[in-house]
């Protein structure tokens, strides 16, 4: 499963922050990179309206993810993309449990091509990691 467009990070400014100022951890085949929401005070609607901090909010609402593989995890595009659907159905099942506002970027390690891993692994690992940087609404 795709993930929604609403919940990719697509632009290269919006990958730069992440590796920039987001926190970061590491497993046996991926290092993950996290990029807190930012803290929003809570203004009083009229004001909210005034200054459109209501759309703040609305873009704040999903979290975004990104994959990142390069051709050292494999030279063969096939190989990449394979793992980088994985990992992206894997994330597609773990959407409901993320907190918003987060934005994400998962860097594939050439290990992951090396070890034939299948989804489920993935899925684990992947879960492993955002508990670690407790992306997960109320930090399970």
């Amino acid at each position: 499963m795709a993930l929604p467009k609403a919940n990719r990070l697509k632009s290269r400014k919006d990958f730069q922050a992440v590796f920039r100022e987001g926190i970061r951890r590491h497993s046996s085949h991926f290092t993950l990179r996290a990029l807190k929401p930012p803290r929003l005070k809570e203004p009083s609607m009229e004001a909210a309206s005034k200054t459109g901090t209501a759309s703040n909010r609305a873009n704040l609402a999903s979290t975004q993810i990104g994959i990142s593989i390069s051709t050292k995890v494999s030279k063969r595009a096939v190989v990449r993309n394979r793992i980088k659907r994985q990992i992206s159905a894997a994330f597609y099942q773990l959407l409901p449990k993320l907190s918003l506002g987060w934005r994400l970027v998962v860097v594939v390690k050439p290990t992951a091509a090396e070890s034939k891993c299948d989804r489920q692994q993935f899925l684990q690992e992947l879960e492993q990691l955002l508990a670690q940087t407790e992306v997960f609404d109320g930090h399970s």
